[in-house]
Order: structure tokens, then sequence, then C-alpha cells
């Protein structure tokens, strides 16, 4: 099933994309899945973020092919940081370039949503809170995250955390394909299989520490191949079975 957020005629709707179409939900998709009835042709839709989660948990070095790339050794443990739910936007939605900053990299990431409140699970139940998965690009201010010496900063601009098109939930999300283009150019392409630490040892890891509630995000890492962005480029982050989540960055004031 491929849940959405979308808007239409000026108002935000819930829906079930079939095809090219989409069916809309009475209300949110965490609240029940009930139909209204209505369809929509996705041509007429603008699709939102298809979530809008609370905190966006981050996992850093979590891929062994960008460990590798970086000369660094792997984590006894997973690396995490925190994202603001001010960053998220939706896909066709611009990333601001802030003039603050010198140099902003794009990361391709899996990103998982969850479905139900989450407190200290085993990885074992950590499978069945978890709603669906969607496309997450963790976009970074490099050279205020070495400046800063943490990642807080570097993380959190608004526009900083594009999510879409939709959220898959009949996926398994221990094989697959991965890959940013910038410009329609390859420079990410990796697989899931890469991560250090698969998506439910996260989830029950993350839920040791903070409570994870319906609709908020984890992002899993990214894999090699990370680089920088400029204003006017175009960043598509494409995972099998997910689909494409495409945006444009944008100089701020502009």
């Amino acid at each position: 099933m491929l849940l959405s957020r979308f808007l239409v005629d000026q108002q935000i709707r819930y829906g079930v994309v079939e095809g090219d179409q989409i069916c809309s939900l009475e209300e949110d998709f965490l609240s029940g899945i009930r139909l209204t009835g209505e369809r929509f042709d996705l041509e007429e839709v603008f699709l939102l973020s298809p979530c809008r989660p609370s905190k966006i948990v981050c996992v850093g070095l979590n891929y062994l092919d960008h460990a590798r790339e970086l000369n660094l050794s792997l984590p006894e443990e997973p690396i995490l940081f925190l994202k603001p739910s001010s960053s998220v936007i939706g896909p066709k939605q611009p990333i601001i370039y802030p003039s603050v900053s010198q140099q902003v990299d794009y990361e391709a990431e899996l990103a998982v949503v969850m479905g139900k409140t989450t407190r200290r699970v085993s990885a074992t139940e950590a499978r069945s809170k978890i709603l669906g998965y969607t496309c997450g690009n963790d976009v970074t201010a490099r050279d205020l995250q070495r400046k800063d010496g943490q990642w807080t900063r570097a993380k959190s601009f608004d526009t900083f955390c594009p999510l879409g098109p939709w959220i898959r939930t009949d996926l398994d999300p221990e094989n697959l394909e991965l890959r940013m283009l910038v410009n329609e150019e390859v420079k990410q392409n990796s697989n899931t299989n890469q991560m250090v630490f698969g998506v439910d040892y996260l989830i029950s890891f993350i839920s040791q520490i903070m409570t994870l509630f319906p609709g908020d995000v984890v992002l899993t890492g990214t894999p090699v191949g990370v680089g920088a962005v400029k204003p006017g480029d175009n960043l598509t982050v494409e995972i099998k079975g997910l689909g494409r989540l495409t945006n444009w960055v944008k100089s701020e004031g502009i």
C-alpha cells in the first residue's frame, strides 16, 4: 500500500495511491484507512511530505561503503542526532541554500516512518511498530558541521529534510537499491544491505532512549558518494520500490 499526503483545492488530504490515482481518506492514515470514495489523478494534486513527524532521528556513519570512503572505523553503537520537524519539506519543493554556509551536501537515505508509539521494544518487536518507508535527503551544511564540532546547526535549517513521495507499507528494507542523482547524474549508488545497523536494530536502540510516536521518522544513514550542491541543482533520491523524491536547490532570499 502507498500512503500519501497531498494538497487539492487548497485542502490538505490523505490518500492511498493506486496507479495514477489517489483514493482519498476520511482522515490521517495513522487513524485508520477509511476511504471517502473520491479519487484524484496524481497530475491534479500536489504531493506534500507524506507525514508530519514530531522529530526526525538520524543515524550517522551507518554504511560500510561510506565508512571505507572516509577511512573511518565502524561505530560500536549507532551514532544518533536529531533534525527538527521544521526542516521537513515534500517533493518538488525548494531546498533553501542558507547564506551563512559555503558548502551544502546531499545525503540520500531510506526513511522509516513509525506507525505506533514505540518505547523500549526489542529488535524482534520493532518491525510491528513501523508504518512504512519513504525516501529522505539529510541535507547538511558541511562547513558549519566542521566549524561547530557538533551537528545541530548544520542539519537543522528549514527545508533540510525532504521526504516523499509517499509511504510504502509492504516493503522489506534490508535489500533496497538506493541512488542519488544530481541533475540526473548518478552520485550515490548503493544498497541498504550495506547498513552497519539494520532497521529493526535501529528502532529498538532508539526506543531505549526516547519514545517514538506515530509519524516520527528515522533516517537510517547515507552511503558512499556524498557531495556538494549549488543553487539551481535538481536532487533526486531514488529507492527501488519507493519511487523518486526530487527537489531543487534555491539561494536564500531569491
